[in-house]
């Protein structure tokens, strides 16, 4: 009777569908250009020609009713006082017929995305402009970009979410879930140079 008493308890504590909430589906993300755990091309990058990567995915659950996808660097944490990876990318509103995104999508808000992902929106990133904008971390260490793809039961989330209001908008939603990381250095300028 005591086990049974303490789960009941327990249970009654946990917020509402916190127990009905299910796991989610594994999905698989690659890309033509990035490899995972490999640096990213410079194209991709500030360094380069800036332009976001294709992204492909699988796995998503039939329930899926769009996808979203964030890129940020878990290793520059701002701000100080509630520390968050620092966001690169934020693209949501994918239609559930996606199997992924085409590269160098618009940087300029009033062009139409692809066919293929029409009606897709990007928020703004850590830039405060609402675009990929690609690693560009201080020199000394590699840092680590995770492109994370989301299958969410939910579709037509309100235009111009940052990472931290879609993140709530998905709470209870997300379906499916996957990530290809990658890495980016810069190196130390050689003294004398």
């Amino acid at each position: 009777m005591r086990p049974l008493l303490g789960a009941l308890l327990l249970a009654s504590a946990l917020p509402a569908g916190a127990l009905a909430q299910p796991t989610a589906a594994p999905l698989t993300v690659t890309s033509h250009t990035i490899t995972a755990g490999q640096p990213i091309p410079k194209q991709h990058t500030a360094d380069g020609e800036n332009i976001s990567p294709a992204l492909s995915w699988t796995g998503a659950p039939a329930t899926t009713r769009s996808f979203a996808v964030v890129c940020e660097d878990p290793d520059v944490l701002l701000p100080p006082a509630n520390p968050q990876p620092f966001v690169h990318w934020v693209i949501y509103n994918i239609p559930p017929t996606a199997q992924g995104l085409p590269a160098n999508l618009p940087i300029d808000p009033t062009v139409a995305m692809p066919p293929a992902i029409a009606g897709a929106t990007q928020g703004p990133s850590g830039f405060r402009r609402p675009i990929y904008r690609g690693p560009a971390p201080p020199p000394g260490k590699p840092h680590h970009y995770h492109f994370i793809v989301y299958a969410l039961d939910v579709a037509g989330l309100p235009s111009g979410l940052t990472r931290a209001q879609l993140t709530d908008a998905m709470a209870g939603h997300i379906v499916g879930q996957g990530q290809l990381v990658a890495t980016y250095e810069r190196r130390p300028p050689t003294p004398g140079r």
